[in-house]
């Protein structure tokens, strides 16, 4: 009589060798359902991390009296207005003999000479500018002189002479000097006669006022200081 292996009951090694394949195969998909969560919860993580960092940040800040002190100062001495001329000047130096004259040296000299006006825009400071909304308004420093000058290649003495009998003294040097000083003296007076210190204010607006605006910044009014007393010299009405 044959024997029907599917008829007979389970051993106990096919009961547990089955419940082995089931708990395994049971791991198997809560590893799968695990990994695909897992791969939800990464790819949230990663999004809240790109919302986190790129949310909006707050706007950034400059101070912008600085920046325009700093704009202005590149410029530096700011030399606005030039005066020139040309002055004769005559010098001459007695030889005496017990108080008598005995000779005289006379000597002409024609100078050319510079003055340069301005402001010194190193002395800005950021008081000096005031910010009000989309308005600007910025103080310059008071103009000066910033140069005086004989042109010494473009001079020359003229004349020189000791006298018919030639008894003047030989000072030829000194009397140059005097008369570079003298012709230097003369023309700045001249030039502040002429309002050099005021055009160059003017001037100084004008170039401060567009070189603000050509870097970007709107609706600018730049205001001018009088001239500081002791730039120019005292000019005394003539005799």
């Amino acid at each position: 009589m044959g024997y029907d292996d599917r008829n007979a009951p389970y051993s106990k090694g096919d009961f547990f060798r089955n419940i082995g394949w089931m708990l395994a195969g049971g791991v198997a998909v809560a590893v799968l359902v695990v990994g695909s969560g897992g791969l939800r919860l990464g790819d949230r993580a990663r999004s809240f991390l790109q919302d986190l960092f790129h949310s909006a940040q707050p706007e950034p800040k400059a101070d912008v009296q600085s920046v325009v002190v700093q704009q202005v100062r590149g410029v530096s001495e700011l030399t606005t207005a030039v005066f020139t001329m040309q002055a004769v000047v005559p010098t001459s130096q007695d030889a005496t003999f017990n108080g008598f004259v005995i000779g005289t040296t006379k000597l002409l000299y024609i100078a050319y000479g510079e003055v340069r006006a301005g402001v010194d825009l190193h002395s800005l400071t950021p008081a000096n500018v005031q910010v009000t909304g989309s308005s600007m308004q910025i103080q310059l420093p008071p103009p000066q002189l910033l140069d005086r000058k004989i042109d010494v290649g473009r001079s020359t003495v003229y004349d020189y002479s000791r006298g018919t009998l030639g008894l003047g003294p030989d000072v030829a040097p000194a009397l140059q000097a005097l008369a570079q000083q003298e012709a230097l003296k003369k023309i700045v007076e001249a030039a502040c006669t002429d309002g050099v210190l005021e055009k160059a204010n003017d001037r100084a607006k004008l170039a401060v006022t567009q070189l603000l605006t050509t870097a970007g910044y709107q609706n600018v009014t730049v205001t001018t200081q009088p001239p500081s007393s002791g730039n120019c010299p005292a000019i005394l009405p003539s005799k």
